[in-house]
């Protein structure tokens, strides 16, 4: 592959793959009801005590 061709992919495709990722992660995050269960999540560690 040639560097040029892989830069240019770093550029534009990979960076919009990235984008994406990370606006469905947020989206994921703050959906309505998962307070609730990253509350449930958090308490984990904290049950056997």
């Amino acid at each position: 592959m040639d560097y040029h061709w892989m830069r240019e992919f770093a550029d534009s495709w990979a960076l919009l793959a990235m984008a994406l990722f990370f606006v469905g992660t947020v989206a994921f995050a703050f959906r309505p009801g998962s307070g609730k269960q990253a509350d449930e999540a958090a308490r984990i560690p904290l049950k056997d005590d």
